[in-house]
């Protein structure tokens, strides 16, 4: 094993760091929930071609935005 030099320590990722990472798993998930959601309801709607997807595509950035802020600030909490 090599011999690692003095004061030369690799640190961990910091709190911001976690909190980023944690806002991006939150925001993919909350927009997977969009589409599975969103998609259903506009089907349910009766919504077809531009406004089928303008309106999963809302439902995606507010999920992800939404579930995305939890995360972050739980992940916040956490450090």
């Amino acid at each position: 094993m090599p011999v690692v030099p003095g004061g030369a320590y690799q640190q961990g990722p910091t709190c911001f760091d976690k909190m980023k990472l944690g806002f991006t798993i939150g925001f993919c998930v909350g927009a997977v929930s969009g589409v599975l959601f969103g998609g259903f309801s506009a089907f349910r709607y009766g919504l077809r071609g531009k406004e089928l997807f303008s309106n999963i595509g809302k439902v995606m950035i507010q999920g992800g935005g939404t579930f995305g802020t939890f995360m972050a600030i739980g992940t916040g909490i956490r450090c």
